[in-house]
């Protein structure tokens, strides 16, 4: 009876709902805390658009990869595979880039934790900071079952608080106000291209494919797990979207924006518009668990993509090397030069475009190329899908550019 147990219990596959939720905890810190803000100019209807437009692309984007991915073991990375498909230079670049946007997402969420509870509970920012980098970088070194559990419970606290924070909002919704109706002039469309590069960051998982893939010991199941994902991430998104443009005018936002979108101060002026002290506690808590299930759900793409990189054994002395390449230099910075939310997801989703969208396509039009290319996992709709993701990214990158140059309209409130 004991063997049999044994044996049924490590045969047992992972579920599709805890990869769903993977996938989902690594896309909801960013983009729930940095859409209003971003999408203050484009407001409602227009955000949404950009919003499912993005998520979209993003999860078709993840599948290339799996596509590309379906050649090698399935404990590579990006690393691997990019060398072996694209050349050693373009894959020192992507090296740079994947560790660049891995790092500066770990840093904004762990500047903005700490401001949150320097807020909340009284602590100073930076010991905050420490903290929660040496409690939840924990769970990633541990084992990605460990992750997938914690995301789950995150998950389950987040959409708790959700629905009791967001019912609180949901109530005061002034259709007014989320249409906008006090101003008539009011411009949208155009402030659109400048929310594309933060709204992409929104879903940018990509650091999590290949462990997605080795997770399951397979492409297809991961495929589902990335769709589940993505899908739970924009529906949170515009019941998200929804609620604070409901409540919150959009001439609110200039305070917010002047701080570069700083969470602490979006929360602030969130809650003064909010009666009830409870539906404040409820946001607070929620945004607290959906900046800790980030960064977990990122810190474990960025851990994996580091022990590929330097071929790190998986023992505990090789995971430790792992974890101080992957959460000690976002930590340091964060401490020595912490600055805005929106500013840093900004740098992050044009850089992003790289990694999620420029070289999966690269990768699965390579891919193609092979002599078993077109057999086993594939993406449907030929050429035309990786190369409009290619262009999707380059023009992503292009907007967010000519907006730091102040040639695209920014929304200042």
């Amino acid at each position: 009876m004991t063997t049999i147990a044994t044996s049924v219990k490590t045969t047992k596959q992972p579920s599709l709902v805890g990869g769903a939720c993977i996938i989902a905890s690594v896309c909801v810190g960013a983009g729930m805390l940095g859409l209003p803000s971003a999408g203050a100019g484009s407001w409602t209807i227009w955000s949404i658009l950009a919003i499912t437009l993005t998520m979209v692309v993003m999860t078709v984007s993840g599948w290339l990869l799996l596509e590309a991915f379906k050649h090698y073991d399935l404990h590579v990375s990006f690393n691997t595979v990019t060398l072996d498909m694209l050349g050693s230079k373009v894959n020192f670049f992507n090296n740079l880039t994947v560790y660049f946007v891995g790092g500066i997402l770990l840093y904004a969420y762990i500047t903005s934790f700490g401001l949150i509870l320097q807020g909340s509970l009284g602590l100073e920012s930076k010991t905050a900071s420490v903290l929660f980098v040496a409690i939840a970088s924990s769970v990633v070194w541990h084992s990605t079952r460990a992750v997938d559990r914690v995301s789950i419970i995150l998950i389950a606290v987040m959409l708790l608080s959700f629905i009791f924070g967001v019912f609180g909002l949901t109530v005061k919704i002034d259709m007014s106000i989320l249409m906008d109706a006090v101003n008539q002039q009011g411009e949208y469309a155009k402030y659109a291209m400048a929310l594309l590069p933060i709204a992409l960051t929104s879903f940018g998982y990509h650091h999590s494919v290949a462990s997605m893939r080795g997770y399951y010991g397979e492409e297809t199941k991961a495929k589902y797990a990335i769709l589940g994902g993505t899908l739970i991430a924009l529906t949170l998104y515009v019941i998200w979207i929804l609620s604070i443009f409901g409540t919150l005018p959009r001439e609110a936002f200039g305070p917010v924006i002047a701080q570069d979108g700083n969470v602490d101060v979006l929360l602030k002026t969130l809650g003064g518009v909010v009666e009830s002290e409870k539906v404040s506690q409820a946001i607070n808590i929620f945004s607290v668990a959906a900046i800790l299930s980030s960064f977990i759900g990122v810190g474990l793409g960025v851990f994996d993509f580091i022990a590929d990189l330097f071929h790190f054994e998986p023992s505990k002395r090789g995971r430790s090397k792992t974890w101080l390449v992957t959460f000690l230099p976002p930590l340091i910075l964060s401490l020595l030069f912490p600055f805005g939310f929106i500013l840093a997801i900004g740098y992050a989703g044009a850089a992003a475009t790289v990694l999620t969208c420029i070289i999966p396509a690269l990768l699965a039009l390579k891919s193609r190329q092979r002599e078993n290319g077109n057999q086993g996992f594939m993406v449907s709709g030929g050429k035309f899908v990786p190369f409009a993701v290619l262009a999707f990214g380059v023009a992503t990158a292009i907007f967010h550019f000519l907006t730091m140059l102040d040639l695209l309209p920014v929304f200042k409130g």
